[in-house]
């Protein structure tokens, strides 16, 4: 058995766990299983560590490397935990050398545990394709930026990840166009603050340029997907890229966080409850048929009921199809943590209210596919998505193509045909 990952968080994690596996098989490690963790709540981190845990004791001689914006940002919490015999820095995880020179600490015996250099040094971005990912694989992950160079109040991943920093547009089409020579469908675009994409390189080209850029230059594409994005920060080219090419799925999730213009001021986010509201406006008249998605912290402090209904009425005035839920959870060194807390059953009460209007508004949009024609990639022998990102129970097609299918009705949770 050579090495295993867990991975908590993100899809920049899960893509950053197939380069982690990549570069530690190389380096010869053996018996080891990775923990990618994430610190975006203190639940992430106790997860992290219960599994830290029940691993041990599943498997006691195995050595366990602690990587990820949590081991970054609690290294030594990390360290002091018996179980654990090396962290790894988030930098230095995608580096061939941190592996190598773990295997050298294991193979010596050193007592040394923490490897973990100075996230806020990281001034460039490596291009990263993965050769692990197995040939035909329908949809793959493409890293375009790393980082963030905003404060939001609520937030430990800038000191998690770093500033802001993006892979060069060349070496982006040159990844999109071998990854689409190997058989990929699908390319998703991912990062940390994705619509910052750029602002370090010469020129300081944008997200949208960039999206026009693969769209142009890799014409095999079939289908290209972006992650995450800052509304505020979209540009033109992006908005004409989703206007104008079929090829960019109609699905944006949006970091909007709340629907309440004062919290909004408190949690020092750049954009307003109208921004948001009109942003999803404008775009539906460029591709009406768009879906969006959106992530919203629910009880964040200071939070009133009122403050909490206009989160609440946002799922409506956005027209949003996706929810991605947090409680909020207060991290260690952050604004928000030193401000009024909202009483821990009111949170969770909010949050419940918020994921059921979440599965509402997905069943209706399910309820509306029925009689569409849509082209769904085939992820499994047993489902597949739409461009919109729905999932399609299916049957009988092959993995890793894109088909025409008539929606003929909905579970509640998944379309059918």
């Amino acid at each position: 058995m050579a090495v295993d990952i867990v991975t908590f968080g993100c899809r920049l994690n899960a893509f950053e766990a197939e380069v982690i596996r990549s570069k530690a098989e190389s380096a010869g490690l053996e018996d080891t299983i990775v923990i990618n963790s994430c610190a975006v709540t203190n639940e992430a981190v106790a997860q992290a560590r219960q599994s830290i845990r029940k691993l041990k004791r599943e498997r006691p001689n195995a050595r366990i490397v602690v990587t990820g914006c949590a081991a970054q940002t609690q290294s030594a919490m990390f360290a002091g935990m018996t179980e654990v015999d090396r962290v790894v820095g988030n930098d230095d995880k995608m580096r061939s050398s941190a592996w190598q020179e773990t295997r050298n600490a294991f193979d010596l015996g050193t007592s040394e545990k923490i490897a973990v250099s100075d996230i806020m040094a990281v001034r460039e971005m490596a291009p990263h394709l993965m050769d692990g990912y197995a040939s035909g694989l329908p949809r793959v992950f493409v890293q375009v930026q790393n980082g963030c160079d905003h404060r939001c109040t609520f937030c430990i991943i800038p000191y998690g990840r770093g500033n802001s920093r993006s892979v060069p547009m060349g070496a982006v089409v040159d990844q999109v166009r071998t990854l689409v020579e190997r058989g990929h469908a699908e390319i998703v675009l991912t990062g940390v603050d994705l619509t910052s994409y750029g602002t370090d390189l010469p020129g300081a080209p944008k997200l949208g340029l960039l999206t026009k850029q693969i769209l142009r230059h890799v014409p095999e594409l079939k289908r290209l997907r972006i992650s995450s994005i800052d509304s505020i920060e979209a540009d033109g080219d992006l908005l004409d890229a989703i206007a104008d090419d079929a090829r960019l799925m109609p699905h944006l999730h949006l970091s909007l966080q709340s629907g309440d213009d004062m919290i909004l001021k408190r949690m020092k986010r750049r954009h307003s409850r109208q921004d948001a509201i009109a942003f999803c406006d404008r775009v539906r008249r460029l591709r009406p048929d768009i879906v969006f998605g959106a992530d919203i912290i629910a009880g964040f402090p200071t939070e009133t009921e009122e403050m909490f209904s206009r989160s609440l009425d946002l799922v409506g005035e956005c027209g949003l199809t996706f929810l991605h839920v947090f409680p909020y959870s207060p991290r260690p060194g952050t604004p928000a943590a030193r401000m009024p807390q909202v009483a821990g059953p009111a949170i969770k009460e909010r949050a419940r209210c918020l994921r059921a209007a979440g599965e509402i508004a997905l069943r209706l949009r399910l309820q509306a596919e029925i009689g569409a024609t849509r082209d769904v990639l085939i992820e499994s022998e047993g489902q597949g998505r739409t461009q919109h990102y729905l999932p399609v129970a299916i049957a009988g097609e092959r993995v890793g193509s894109v088909v025409p299918l008539t929606i003929a009705g909905s579970d509640g949770e998944r379309l059918t045909t």
